[in-house]
């Protein structure tokens, strides 16, 4: 339910997109558009770059997803893409090129009313296991999914085979929550009493999204564990431009790599890549 009307809807944003009928680009005009939890931080970075270079404006083209935005980008209807993973081979000899920008915690989220403040690697394999799983209090849990593709979903399965197997179970039972895109996740998990997910740390802090990040394996999703290699996960972020980037592309891609931006991802909660090397 809280997928269908958005899956409908980013399906047909990305499809005029790629049928070039939204608006053609503007004259100083980068598009940029992709993976949606990283949207949120690439604003405050496109606003630092436009009163810097005031003649270029960055417009963010939303709901494509990191496959969407790469397609876009090999269309034309995009400059630049943002995308949560590393280039396929395809895409790679295709022309494209990647610059890793920021890495932000990946984290398991409730609802803001669900009481409880940590997961363990256990808790979570048991509760992909039920059907039917409850809180501590014994209120009734709302586990949110992400569809089977999507990079959220390819985190948790690696962190053991027996949640994969536990994931794919959870998928394959009836009645279970799937929400297609990031934001769909969280309003799910905002509006969902019980609700038990995942969300990139960065989409929370730069839509101040009500829900209550957890702790795992005793260990807070903040940026100093992750720094320091004490939190496991994390989503990468990427830029990626096509084989013969404008001026203006390669301009904003090195700002993006600056201590000044750095310093705008960080606020936002990433971990900038100042040195970073194309993939």
């Amino acid at each position: 339910m809280f997928g269908a009307l958005r899956l409908f809807a980013s399906l047909l944003v990305l499809f005029l997109t790629l049928a070039g009928a939204v608006p053609a680009r503007a004259a100083g005009e980068l598009r940029v558009g992709g993976n949606g939890s990283a949207l949120g931080a690439l604003r405050l970075l496109a606003a630092a770059y436009h009163k810097r270079h005031p003649d270029t404006t960055i417009r963010i083209v939303a709901n494509l997803g990191s496959s969407g935005g790469i397609a876009a980008l090999q269309k034309g209807a995009l400059d630049l893409a943002v995308s949560a993973r590393a280039l396929k081979s395809d895409e790679q000899e295709g022309g494209l090129s990647a610059r890793e920008y920021a890495r932000t915690p990946f984290v398991f989220v409730t609802n803001q009313k669900v009481s409880k403040t940590g997961i363990t690697e256990y808790e979570l394999l048991s509760l992909l296991n039920q059907a039917s799983p409850v809180w501590p209090d014994g209120s009734r849990m709302r586990v949110v999914l992400r569809p089977e593709s999507d990079v959220d979903t390819t985190l948790i399965a690696q962190i053991s085979p027996q949640i994969e197997q536990a994931l794919a179970n959870a998928h394959a039972r009836p009645g279970m929550l799937l929400a297609v895109t990031d934001s769909d996740c969280l309003t799910a998990l905002e509006k969902t009493p019980g609700a038990f997910g995942t969300a990139a740390l960065t989409h929370i802090v730069t839509e101040k999204r009500s829900v209550r990040p957890l702790n795992y394996n005793g260990v807070a999703p903040t940026l100093k564990n992750l720094a320091r290699g004490s939190y496991p996960f994390s989503k990468h972020y990427y830029l990626v431009q096509g084989r013969s980037p404008s001026p203006a592309v390669r301009e904003f891609t090195a700002f993006v790599s600056s201590p000044a931006a750095g310093k705008i991802l960080f606020r936002a909660g990433n971990l900038p890549q100042l040195a970073t090397k194309e993939r």
